[in-house]
């Protein structure tokens, strides 16, 4: 299963990032076999729609559950119409390898 962490840097030492659209990067996590792929958010700097476009981002990659400390209406809109499990981490003084530590657990 593919799983996005929302990140600021693009390896799993970077700040876990509580922006969805706007973050910096995005780590795709594939729970089957635990590699990691960082795609840099083409989106973050638009002057409107961030959140849409990223979550069109995240429906062409194919993933199933995003990790992220919020989503705007309209993302989460998109993002449940394909079924895509939103989880909202309020800590951001995690790393992305701490959260991808969480998930194997």
């Amino acid at each position: 299963m593919k799983t996005v962490i929302t990140s600021t840097g693009k390896d799993t030492n970077s700040q876990f990032d509580k922006r969805f659209g706007r973050a910096a990067w995005f780590c795709l996590y594939d729970e089957d076999t635990g590699q990691t792929n960082f795609i840099e958010n083409e989106n973050k700097n638009i002057h409107g729609g961030a959140g849409t476009k990223s979550a069109e981002k995240m429906v062409e990659l194919q993933v199933k559950k995003i990790i992220s400390g919020d989503f705007g209406p309209k993302a989460k809109d998109l993002l449940n119409k394909f079924n895509i499990q939103m989880v909202i981490i309020q800590d951001d003084n995690n790393t992305v390898l701490d959260i991808i530590n969480r998930i194997k657990t």
